[in-house]
């Protein structure tokens, strides 16, 4: 692109150094009419003619005089261009046209970039029938259930033996356009006020109760979810949540965009998982599901995406 510019800009001023004719008129150039765009498109054609009345036009050149971010003119050279990597605001873009005696004519056109239309979907639901408290370990020792009052990211002990569990909770986002983009997304998860498991005192305990956010990879079923066949996840883009000796700490507005795109689209949606991170004894972090008592405390996403 620079190239040609710079050829052209050469073959101007070759033509402006040798003897013109003083009856040549200069030419005109028609950058076009003016462009609006949507983002999230992000690009622009743009088409102009010159027009030489005695003689012919030689060489084309676009230029940007103004905007929000330089962009990309793919053919500078060329009398149509594509302009590709615009942002939101508003451009202004030069044609000059070159005759075959070195006159060159200027005209401009604005391309408006306008912003996403950002719709935004608010899932707090009750009684989620996609949701699990997962409870139990690898040698058969089982509790999960999709109707309990919370949902945990702990490892205790039982009855002298040691239990792990974990939350497997799916919201509903058939709202959303597969073709949407997904702006942002926030998971918030309230400690539960009343914990059935831990110490049965503290929503959160332990040395180290670092806990993760993971997005669930493969389909489950919940009424046959166990500790021994639960769905799978993934570390990519999962969420990590630093430890904590707060005896009650909600988590509010976690920023889980990237795991929601994962979910959007031609992916399939499998929900999220939540679990320490390292599963030692006596640590927990411990929230109300969607079956709490109290409807305000149950799990909500926020998520925005324009069409």
């Amino acid at each position: 692109m620079k190239t040609k510019a710079i050829i052209i800009l050469l073959l101007v001023s070759f033509f402006a150094s040798c003897k013109k004719d003083k009856t040549n008129k200069i030419p005109t150039a028609d950058a076009g009419s003016f462009k609006s765009i949507q983002l999230p498109v992000d690009s622009v054609k743009l088409t102009g003619t010159g027009n030489d009345e005695d003689g012919n036009v030689v060489a084309y050149l676009w230029s940007e005089v103004s905007g929000p971010n330089w962009a990309t003119i793919v053919h500078s050279g060329s009398a149509s261009t594509s302009i590709k990597g615009l942002i939101e605001g508003t451009y202004l873009f030069q044609l000059m046209v070159v005759d075959d005696k070195g006159a060159t004519g200027l005209d401009t056109i604005s391309v408006k970039v306008n912003p996403y239309i950002i719709q935004v979907l608010n899932l707090q639901p009750a009684q989620n029938p996609t949701e699990v408290h997962i409870w139990g370990n690898a040698t058969n020792k089982e509790g999960s259930w999709s109707g309990a009052p919370e949902l945990g990211a702990s490892s205790w002990t039982h009855q002298g033996i040691i239990i792990g569990q974990r939350g497997l909770f799916k919201f509903d986002l058939s709202a959303i356009p597969s073709n949407a983009t997904v702006v942002s997304a926030k998971l918030t998860l309230f400690s539960n006020p009343t914990p059935d498991n831990g110490d049965l005192i503290n929503a959160n305990s332990g040395p180290n109760n670092v806990m993760l956010i993971q997005r669930v990879t493969s389909s489950w079923t919940p009424a046959t979810v166990k500790w021994i066949n639960q769905p799978s996840s993934t570390t990519q883009d999962q969420i990590v949540i630093p430890h904590t000796n707060s005896s009650f700490l909600d988590l509010t507005d976690v920023n889980v965009t990237n795991l929601v795109k994962s979910m959007i689209g031609s992916n399939p949606n499998y929900g999220f998982l939540i679990r320490l991170q390292t599963e030692q004894i006596y640590n927990s972090r411990i929230f109300c599901s969607s079956f709490y008592p109290n409807a305000t405390k149950h799990p909500k996403i926020v998520i925005e995406y324009s069409k």
